[in-house]
């Protein structure tokens, strides 16, 4: 994919109108993002000036065809090969949008959104902040009535989040508040009049060392919410929530999407298909001071282990739980030169 210079006058390129944003419908304006797609499926993204040109090996594509054109047109370039043309959809976004660290895939947002019972208007704590993927489905969720505070500990993923999330919306989110710093001291720092949160949504390393500081933060009746990568993870997760006493029995759960080919007679599943990529935890916060009841449930052999019968703060993983390290739990670490290419490229996209 590539993109004509813009016409310029005395050797300075004209300045592009504030991005609309991707949120939005109706006919294309100079400054949005375009999906083009040919008869073959190929995906080229351009964002549209006035003036400006799409040059590929078939040909040029002028801007200006699109530019007040409906969403869902169909254009043809200088050598009549087709194009239709649609707006990004936020799946599309999630996808393809530059990243320092990992993100949250669409079916996981999805799920988030539908079990951790995000809702118009709801006050939603978040952390970390990853890339700003799952920000941006919190934030169209809640509405411009409800909130997100996204707490992340690094700057550098904070500042990709910040880019990301101002090219999804055309700028900053009125309801959408980053914090630098860890999510214990924050939390309690904003719960220290009382419950500040409907909704906490923790996508991190160890989600087992905030549940106090969710609990403080949640309302009763609030919801709980963790995406961890790792069985580990999940089960420490778990059991501290347990041990907390306030949280009502955790449910958790992964999903796999797969994908059909449709040709004609030939409708069968795809070779290939998203499978795992992390695991989802709910729990509702009790009230204040009520002591959730415990499911009765016998016990599979082999579930606990003597050591850690006789030791409570060990794991039952072979190690006490502050004896973990980021690689233990297999984090893998985000070089300084990807997170200045994932600046770059968001900066570079929005100019072409």
């Amino acid at each position: 994919m590539s993109s004509a210079d813009t016409p310029s006058v005395d050797g300075v390129p004209p300045q592009l109108p504030p991005s609309p944003g991707l949120d939005r419908t109706g006919p294309f304006v100079a400054g949005d993002k375009v999906q083009l797609s040919d008869t073959r499926g190929r995906l080229h993204t351009i964002t549209l000036r006035p003036g400006g040109e799409f040059h590929s090996h078939r040909g040029v594509l002028r801007h200006d065809l699109l530019i007040g054109a409906d969403d869902g047109t169909v254009v043809q370039d200088s050598q009549g090969t087709q194009y239709q043309a649609l707006r990004p959809l936020y799946s599309d976004f999630m996808l393809s949008m530059p990243r320092g660290a990992a993100i949250v895939y669409p079916k996981d947002s999805a799920q988030i959104l539908m079990w951790g019972d995000i809702f118009p208007g709801a006050r939603v704590l978040e952390a970390g902040v990853g890339s700003g993927g799952l920000t941006t489905a919190l934030l169209r969720a809640v509405g411009p009535e409800g909130s997100v505070h996204s707490i992340e500990r690094r700057e550098d993923f904070a500042q990709v989040a910040r880019e990301n999330v101002a090219t999804y919306f055309g700028g900053e989110h009125p309801a959408w508040s980053l914090t630098l710093g860890d999510f214990q001291d924050v939390a309690l720092e904003l719960a220290a009049d009382g419950p500040v949160a409907d909704r906490v949504v923790l996508d991190m390393l160890a989600p087992w060392e905030c549940i106090d500081a969710a609990a403080r933060a949640l309302v009763p009746g609030g919801v709980f919410l963790a995406y961890v990568a790792t069985v580990t993870q999940l089960s420490r997760t778990v059991e501290a929530l347990r041990d907390h006493g306030e949280f009502s029995e955790p449910y958790a759960w992964e999903s796999f999407v797969r994908p059909w080919h449709l040709e004609g007679l030939a409708v069968r599943p795809e070779h290939r298909m998203n499978a795992h990529t992390g695991f989802l935890l709910t729990s509702r916060r009790m009230a204040h001071g009520t002591q959730a009841l415990s499911r009765v449930r016998r016990p599979a052999p082999g579930s606990h282990d003597a050591a850690e019968l006789e030791h409570p703060d060990n794991d039952g993983f072979g190690g006490s739980t502050s004896e973990w390290t980021a690689q233990d739990l297999g984090e893998r670490g985000v070089a300084p030169r990807k997170i200045k290419r994932a600046l770059r490229d968001i900066r570079q996209g929005r100019d072409r």
